[in-house]
């Protein structure tokens, strides 16, 4: 028979805190998830080529979020010179946190850690673009510091 563990010593032990660190190849299959939620679904072979191409191009970073032995959200950034203003800028391409994990703070975690990535590169704004339809998103980045700033355009130019 297993005895309960005391209230007490659960009050004791700290709370879980997600980890955030930089993507490595073996996260391909939860990256695939994740693209797939927010509306790019790919395959894990798929993912692992795009992670390997972010790892190779020292202007891109994708850092991920473990919580509870998870990997449960990820935000990718590109760092570049931005000529109007003469000095470096960062977009954040992707933001994403698993569905299960929304409204645990872990979008606040990540955009300090895209602002903190973003100062460390000398960058003088940090910006992100998202789809008109996302309105919970919008909400979330103004309700972060974020505001609408411009209107973007966009021509395919292939499949992607």
């Amino acid at each position: 028979m297993r005895l309960a563990a005391h209230p007490k010593s659960e009050a004791r032990r700290p709370p879980a805190r997600p980890v955030l660190r930089d993507a490595r190849a073996g996260d391909a299959a939860a990256v695939a998830i994740l693209l797939g939620q927010l509306g790019y679904p790919c395959s894990r072979g798929d993912a692992a080529r795009r992670i390997a191409t972010l790892l190779e191009d020292p202007t891109q970073s994708l850092v991920v979020a473990e919580f509870h032995g998870d990997l449960c959200a990820l935000l990718a950034l590109d760092t570049m010179y931005y000529l109007p203003l003469g000095a470096p800028t960062c977009r954040i391409t992707s933001l994403i946190v698993d569905e299960a994990h929304r409204r645990d703070g872990l979008g606040r975690l990540l955009l300090r850690e895209a602002e903190r990535r973003a100062r460390a590169c000398g960058a003088v704004r940090i910006e992100l673009t998202s789809a008109a339809h996302r309105h919970a998103a919008h909400a979330f980045y103004k309700a972060s510091g974020y505001e609408e700033s411009s209107l973007r355009f966009v021509k395919r130019l292939g499949e992607a």
